[in-house]
């Protein structure tokens, strides 16, 4: 259970039913005043050795932006939903990227603003919407500090059209398991060999975990999609998906096995990714690799396009050997 060390909100936050709750709930932990959440400049001065200790702050204010994105993999569109960033320290995070080393957890409270624009877009659609309200940060984390994924499930069931999607790195599931979600929710997990797991995705749940989750919410009849992401082209790889692959068909249920989909999204790493983790988590391994990898547009890399394929091929020769009947919904 995250408890943060310090708080920094926005005036106003008081004003709004979740705000309220926060405030109370943490009335104990230090807390300042900001003024705009998406600009703190002591924290943009940080240090990046200062990484893991930001990530021990909760920033709470008012999502302002609420501009959609379109997507088309699993969802028809990215919503910019009730949390960014993470409390996790995943050195590959994606959301480095977006918010350098201020990548910590920041909190919305105006939710009822941002699910009744979900809604109202969704019902003016002529054709079924899905909605991936999880793509700025990890909602079964966030719920265990606000309700907010059992608020949003509980209040979007009554909508008419349109269903809501979300990834995690996380186990901590059994809150929505026993919720009225209609089958309007499709839940994905992300999962990575234990080893990876253990030595890049830190402060996330383990393998054991996150498979006890995916058979959890197969059995609350959610549909339920499996993320193997990011693949990261480490010694063995190989040997380590393979085993991935082995541990989920002993591991899942029948149930989970019969209906669930494949997302396989190879890592693109970055210059920021590299800066920070070399001061930040100087004893840990180095995901870059020169002879691997090329340049992707400002500061980006991506694995070359011969080992690419070499990697695409691989994993999908795996997945029908171990789970030829499901369905792999793209390849990234």
């Amino acid at each position: 259970m995250f408890k943060p060390d310090r708080i920094l909100y926005e005036d106003g936050i008081q004003n709004y039913e979740l705000g309220k709750e926060l405030l109370e709930k943490y009335k104990n932990i230090p807390k300042e005043v900001i003024e705009n959440h998406n600009n703190i400049e002591e924290m943009r001065k940080n240090k990046n050795s200062e990484f893991a200790k930001m990530k021990r702050h909760l920033i709470i204010g008012t999502r302002k932006t609420h501009q959609y994105a379109e997507n088309h993999k699993v969802s028809d569109f990215l919503v910019p939903y009730t949390s960014s960033g993470c409390t996790a320290m995943c050195m590959y995070c994606y959301l480095v990227c977006n918010y350098n080393k201020c990548a910590y957890l920041r909190l919305f409270v105006n939710r009822e603003q941002m699910l009744d624009k979900i809604i109202k877009t969704a019902n003016k659609s002529e054709r079924e919407l899905t909605f991936e309200i999880g793509s700025n940060s990890d909602l079964i984390l966030e719920n265990t500090i606000t309700n907010n994924l059992v608020w949003t499930i509980e209040n979007f069931k009554s909508s008419p059209k349109g269903r809501l999607t979300f990834p995690t790195k996380f186990d901590m599931v059994d809150p929505i398991l026993n919720l009225d979600h209609q089958g309007k929710v499709i839940a994905r997990v992300s999962l990575n060999p234990e080893e990876i797991i253990n030595k890049v995705e830190f402060g996330t749940s383990r393998l054991d975990g996150r498979i006890d989750a995916i058979n959890k919410l197969s059995e609350a009849d959610y549909k339920v999609g499996i993320l193997i992401a990011p693949i990261i082209l480490v010694d063995e790889w190989k040997e380590l998906y393979e085993g991935l692959l082995k541990v989920l068909q002993e591991r899942l249920s029948k149930k989970a096995k019969k209906q669930v989909f494949f997302e396989l999204i190879f890592m693109t790493y970055s210059y920021i990714h590299r800066m920070i983790n070399t001061e930040a988590f100087p004893m840990a391994i180095n995901l870059y690799n020169p002879d691997l990898m090329t340049g992707r547009g400002k500061g980006k890399y991506t694995y070359k396009k011969i080992v690419r394929e070499e990697g695409e091929k691989f994993m999908r020769e795996i997945m029908h050997k171990y789970f030829p009947e499901n369905e792999i919904l793209y390849v990234s």
